[in-house]
């Protein structure tokens, strides 16, 4: 695979994740939207990408970050199943406390991406 697809790849990966946070956003502030791909790792985009290239004989499942990533992506579900809930439940402020550790655990999912774009680009 060449730098350029390398890079395509991955910044498609983020642009995946920047939609689901954003999806999730909007969900929890008033705008509804569909669930199962908020709720479901395995049914959003970024877990689907996850399922085709970091796991089994995925181009990028040899990297260490690879299973890191994948279950970040697992946890970062959970807590956004863990807010709707709350938000469902109508404890709107519970969910405006507990987004920050959720933005962390996305913001550390960058850098993995960050991280497995280079190591794959050295390899190149």
């Amino acid at each position: 695979m060449s730098t350029e697809e390398l890079k395509q790849d991955f910044e498609s990966a983020r642009i995946k994740h920047v939609h689901f946070k954003s999806k999730l956003r909007s969900y929890l502030f008033g705008n509804g939207g569909e669930t199962g791909p908020l709720r479901d790792p395995e049914q959003c985009g970024l877990g689907r990408w996850i399922a085709e290239r970091l796991r089994g004989q995925g181009a990028y499942a040899h990297l260490p970050e690879a299973r890191q990533f994948d279950q970040k992506h697992i946890r970062i579900h959970l807590e956004a199943n863990r807010l709707m809930d709350l938000h469902d439940a109508g404890k709107d402020d519970e969910v405006s406390s507990r987004y920050t550790p959720l933005q962390q655990l996305a913001d550390e999912m960058v850098v993995l991406l960050q991280t497995m774009e280079a190591k794959l680009r050295t390899e190149a």
